[in-house]
């Protein structure tokens, strides 16, 4: 069942204000999976900006202010760089220029991983800082532990198994997880131990098909595959990669549309009127009353 927003006259181009909605809730994202059967996969895309939010939201269930921003939007060579600040100013625009999804902030590398209470005292921050709905961290059964104690204290946790990219350097590449018998147990391992420990739905990254539908079958919430399977509850693409942004994108990536080509076009479009002075034209210039 998906459904069309429309959105009333803008009071600015960063600000629009929205036709009245009610916001998605992670209950009503967790409830999408009965009895182990998502009817209507969930939509998710990663959201960096306002601008983006506002162009996402209306077709979207989640947007997922990624660490991906790390390379997407400051050239960084991994997530790993990636600050609770930046997380925490991208988050807020997010949504501030969302009004139907569900907001999902990564916790980046080293705001999380040394206990429980580091990472409460993260994902609050981020909370306050951006009005998110939920955070998202990386790993399994070792982060089960932080998933419950967050949950407990009222901080919804999105899990994320599979090919990890903070730990890229441990795995020692972005390959597919999942080819070898005991990384497969290991991957269906991790996701039980983060389903029972409350996390709200679980991101499975670049794990071989069969592995994540065994995962999906295996656990009560949502799976939200990127690499994964068709049949996870959901999908996610970074945005900028479906979009056609970047020349090079994973082999998992399908690319909706040209846009880093409509760009270079438009743009040089720009440049050959300035220089042969035929923009700014009477349209675009101001002349004196009369």
């Amino acid at each position: 069942m998906s459904t069309t927003f429309q959105l009333d006259t803008a009071t600015s181009r960063a600000t629009p204000t929205p036709a009245p909605m009610k916001r998605l809730t992670v209950p009503r994202i967790r409830s999408r999976k009965v009895d182990g059967v998502t009817e209507e996969p969930l939509v998710m895309l990663t959201a960096y900006t306002a601008r983006q939010a506002q162009l996402l939201d209306a077709h979207c269930d989640l947007l997922l202010v990624g660490d991906s921003l790390g390379q997407v939007i400051y050239g960084l060579p991994s997530t790993i760089p990636v600050t609770l600040d930046m997380m925490a100013n991208h988050g807020a625009a997010v949504v501030r220029g969302s009004y139907h999804s569900v907001v999902v902030v990564d916790m980046p590398f080293g705001s999380y991983e040394s206990s429980p209470q580091l990472a409460f005292e993260s994902a609050a921050h981020l909370l306050k800082e951006t009005g998110a709905a939920a955070v998202k961290l990386e790993g399994g059964e070792a982060m089960a532990e932080t998933v419950a104690f967050l949950n407990q204290r009222g901080i919804p946790v999105m899990g994320h198994i599979g090919l990890t990219p903070q730990a890229v350097n441990v795995l020692g590449g972005y390959m597919a997880r999942g080819r070898s018998d005991s990384e497969a147990d290991k991957i269906v391992s991790d996701a039980k131990a983060l389903d029972e420990a409350g996390a709200f739905a679980v991101v499975v990254e670049g794990v071989v098909e069969p592995i994540a539908i065994a995962v999906t079958e295996a656990i009560s919430c949502p799976t939200i595959g990127i690499g994964a399977s068709a049949k996870c509850d959901g999908q996610v693409l970074v945005t900028d990669d479906m979009l056609g942004m970047f020349d090079r994108v994973p082999r998992f990536v399908k690319k909706y549309d040209d846009i880093a080509g409509m760009i270079e076009k438009t743009v040089q479009t720009y440049a050959e009127e300035v220089r042969d002075r035929s923009f700014p034209g009477p349209e675009q210039t101001y002349q004196p009353k009369k």
